[in-house]
């Protein structure tokens, strides 16, 4: 007969610990919007003399105020999502200042400034490749720039994180994007310029406003550790610190927010499947019309993982050495996450199998050896790349809100 193991004494002090280590990292998220907020706004009455005055957040009165209409030349009478959904992120419209024609330096000046396992969104149109450090997307949550001569908005979303690219180009016009003030089901809203339209980071789509139903397109935008890119594009440009705007650049507003145990902050929204926790980091891939979500921790185990996705043979690859963003107060201090990319696993007609041998990636028909890249380093196929597709590291709550019928790899 087995002895029952006697009560742990300081299981309860543990359990209430525990609990207010949640509540508190709840309060020091709301703190973290609100000083991005007052930041912005201090600079803003610098500038203008005024105040960007709070909107209504429920209902009808949300859109039809004085002050949304004042605030915004947006067409409400159009939108394909309840208004009741949409709630008051930050301060207002431009709360957090988006960036129009960013500096960028190179890649020996920024390594003065980043650490090796400090995250970068990649974003490569043709031979131009950027590299723009979470550090500073933590501040200002989108960039609109021009890669490879194409317009684009690279935005990261600090409470879901996930990072998108999209075009600009929308109906022969140039879109400049910014920052609503706003939230659905905790996810960043934009608006562009022209028509003012408000457009869901998390699916690229418009939401309110004359443009509703239209959906941007989407570009590659992995996030990766600082010394991946740098030891690759060794050429490449980095998004520069300089922006015109005074950030504590390097340190995170929201540390300890990524705690799996933890809940996401200002989410409103669907009733969550318990599949995965709310916070559990996910690599989520839609191809066609269908949507599958990698769980990191199966990653880290796994290395790689082939699937197929509406019909189409992807390979999901995990490499460690990438800081969490959103774990210590420093950017470049957070746990090891690691970094995940998705492929089409084609190669000349054929679909290649990878796997990791514990040292290396190889490709089992023609024994090549891979990089976490999807670049061919030896082998038959050495100095071949694989396709990238479009793929966003999210939170698990972000990536099933917006992708209810998402199916769920674990290993």
């Amino acid at each position: 007969m087995t002895t029952p193991a006697p009560p742990d004494p300081h299981a309860s002090a543990r359990e209430l610990l525990s609990g207010l280590r949640r509540r508190w990292r709840g309060i020091l998220a709301l703190v973290a919007l609100l000083a991005l907020a007052a930041g912005t706004l201090s600079l803003n009455q610098r500038q203008s003399g005024s105040e960007t005055q709070p909107f209504p957040t429920t209902g009808l009165t949300f859109v039809t105020s004085t002050a949304s209409a004042n605030d915004f030349k947006t067409d409400f009478s159009k939108s394909n999502v309840p208004f009741r959904e949409i709630k008051l992120g930050c301060s207002g419209k431009d709360c957090i200042p988006a960036l129009v024609n960013p500096k960028y330096v190179s890649v020996a000046e920024a390594n003065s400034w980043l650490h090796d396992q400090e995250p970068v969104i990649l974003v490569r149109v043709g031979d131009d490749v950027r590299a723009f450090p979470i550090q500073i997307l933590l501040w200002h949550e989108i960039v609109n720039t021009t890669i490879g001569g194409a317009p684009i908005a690279v935005t990261y979303c600090p409470l879901c994180n996930t990072a998108i690219a999209f075009d600009r180009a929308v109906n022969e016009q140039t879109l400049t994007f910014r920052v609503t003030g706003r939230l659905r089901y905790s996810n960043l809203i934009m608006y562009d310029d022209v028509t003012n339209s408000w457009w869901q980071q998390a699916t690229g789509g418009a939401i309110i406003g004359a443009y509703t139903g239209l959906k941007l397109v989407t570009r590659p935008a992995p996030i990766i550790s600082w010394a991946a890119f740098k030891a690759t594009w060794p050429a490449g440009a980095v998004l520069s610190r300089d922006t015109g705007y005074q950030r504590d650049y390097g340190r995170n507003p929201y540390p300890g927010y990524d705690d799996v145990n933890s809940s996401p902050y200002l989410y409103r929204g669907p009733e969550l499947p318990n599949t995965l926790p709310a916070m559990r980091r996910v690599l989520g891939v839609t191809v066609g019309h269908e949507s599958v979500a990698y769980a990191f921790d199966g990653l880290a185990k796994a290395h790689v993982v082939n699937d197929t996705i509406s019909g189409t043979p992807v390979a999901i690859v995990w490499s460690p050495g990438t800081a969490s963003p959103l774990d210590q107060d420093q950017v470049a201090q957070g746990q090891d996450v690691g970094f995940a990319q998705a492929f089409e696993r084609l190669m000349n007609g054929k679909a290649l199998t990878l796997q990791w041998d514990g040292a290396r990636f190889t490709d089992r028909e023609t024994k090549s050896t891979w990089n976490a890249l999807g670049q061919a380093t030896g082998g038959p196929l050495a100095g071949n790349t694989l396709k990238p597709v479009p793929a966003t590291d999210s939170f698990w709550f972000a990536w099933v809100a917006f992708q209810p019928d998402t199916r769920v790899v674990e290993a």
